[in-house]
């Protein structure tokens, strides 16, 4: 979501200070409403809101290819890399 169209002004740190990273629907109290939803699930779930909110199909999309940029998402997409190195160096090795 936008943080301009977020109506909280934004999601929440643990000392329920506003956070402008993320909106009040993804993150609350310092943690993510959803921690175990995948990006690709993200995306669709994204872009399904958009939809509803009668978002042109072309925006929506624009906005979804978006999501796997966001600080969330490259940690997840950076361990993951790191995980198939070091087991490709085990079975390697």
């Amino acid at each position: 979501m936008p943080l301009s169209k977020d109506p909280l002004g934004g999601g929440t740190n643990p000392d329920g200070s506003r956070t402008a990273e993320y909106c009040s629907h993804c993150y609350e109290s310092g943690a993510f409403t959803q921690p175990n939803i995948t990006v690709e699930e993200m995306k669709a779930l994204v872009e399904g809101k958009l939809r509803s909110m009668h978002f042109p199909g072309f925006l929506a999309r624009r906005f979804v290819k978006d999501v796997p940029t966001l600080r969330r998402w490259k940690k997840a997409a950076a361990s993951g890399r790191a995980q198939r190195e070091q087991a490709s160096g085990a079975a390697a090795g």
